[in-house]
């Protein structure tokens, strides 16, 4: 299962509005790349056959089941300081990231 905080699902709402998005689910997925092996990645989406839904803070995400086994655990947050604004993922499965903080192992 996927957990959003109360300020990611707050973004997330605002930007599906901004994007004519709302009435798709939020996307999650892993994808390879980045100098660790993998990353995040983010996008508005129709649900697909094979897809896992969760509901968080009244968000719907959908991930596929390969991307699901990575990311059961993970916590999604969006956070806003001096060098600018971004989602953050905290994954207990992840056993290493690069110095950038753009990818990661499991």
């Amino acid at each position: 299962m996927i957990n959003l905080t109360e300020s990611a699902a707050q973004q997330i709402e605002k930007v599906r509005n901004d994007t004519n998005a709302a009435e798709q689910a939020l996307r999650v997925d892993v994808v390879d790349g980045g100098c660790s092996g993998h990353q995040y990645k983010l996008g508005f989406d129709s649900e697909h056959d094979g897809d896992e839904r969760f509901e968080s803070h009244g968000v719907a995400l959908l991930v596929n089941k390969v991307s699901a086994e990575i990311l059961d655990g993970v916590e999604i947050d969006y956070v806003e300081n001096l060098e600018g604004s971004t989602f953050t993922f905290s994954n207990p499965k992840a056993t290493g990231g690069c110095g950038c903080g753009k990818s990661f192992s499991v």
